[in-house]
């Protein structure tokens, strides 16, 4: 019986105007999904118009300008319900998915579906389960002692995965995709025998640790910074008075 790593896989990625899940806006997404090791990726982008300015620095990390954006992109209502439902069928084929950070990216993507559709990413999945694949969780998870960063590059290094153009969203999903594949393997002992649905229920509790880790880190270095436990969604925050 085929190891759920040496399986079909699919991995979302995005760009976005900043970090604030709740405020910040999609630019860009993708969607890589790849049936094997070795077969041929089969990628869907998607180019926004936020219809807000991009910040210099998030321009300087992807690459993607206010001119370039309006010019190419799309306006995001009709995107999000693309992705949300390119993603919603994934999940309804039993296709896992691999997302780097995933509450980053499904809580943004989240948001704007309740800015633009006035709707949520767990109505278009529509009971379908989210069986979420996350390289960084894992990594931190299974070689907790190692020490340096984790982020995508990193672990791209560690793991010996090639990264061509590096924050452009369909080169990082599938980056990421493989990364899974080769955590996969050199932990094969500890995780061959689990389903995609039994890690997906796991890294809720192993990301609630180690956001407590890095929550309990920042207090000692008097860091004001909140760690949300939350996993592989954010919950909403409630609304203001």
């Amino acid at each position: 019986m085929t190891c759920w790593y040496e399986g079909p896989l699919a991995a979302f990625d995005t760009e976005t105007t900043g970090v604030d899940v709740e405020r910040d806006r999609i630019v860009s997404a993708a969607l890589v999904v790849q049936d094997g090791p070795g077969s041929r990726p089969r990628a869907t982008r998607w180019l926004v118009n936020p219809g807000t300015s991009v910040p210099e620095g998030a321009t300087a990390v992807h690459g993607l300008t206010d001119e370039h954006l309006q010019l190419n992109g799309r306006w995001p209502a009709p995107v999000m319900e693309e992705v949300a439902r390119a993603l919603a069928e994934e999940c309804a084929a039993g296709r896992p998915l691999v997302v780097m950070n995933a509450p980053f990216d499904l809580t943004l993507l989240d948001r704007e579906l309740k800015r633009h559709r006035a709707s949520s990413l767990a109505r278009y999945l529509d009971g379908a389960p989210l069986r979420v694949l996350d390289p960084r969780v894992l990594d931190k998870h299974l070689d907790r002692y190692r020490k340096g960063r984790r982020t995508l590059t990193d672990l791209c290094a560690h793991y010996g995965v090639e990264l061509d153009s590096a924050h452009d969203a369909a080169a990082d999903a599938l980056a990421a995709l493989e990364v899974v594949r080769a955590v996969g393997r050199r932990f094969a002992a500890r995780l061959e025998r689990l389903t995609p649905a039994e890690i997906h229920a796991l890294q809720t509790g192993w990301h609630a640790a180690q956001a407590r880790g890095l929550q309990a880190w920042f207090t000692r270095n008097g860091t004001p910074e909140a760690v949300d436990p939350a996993w592989p969604l954010r919950p909403e925050l409630p609304a203001a008075a």
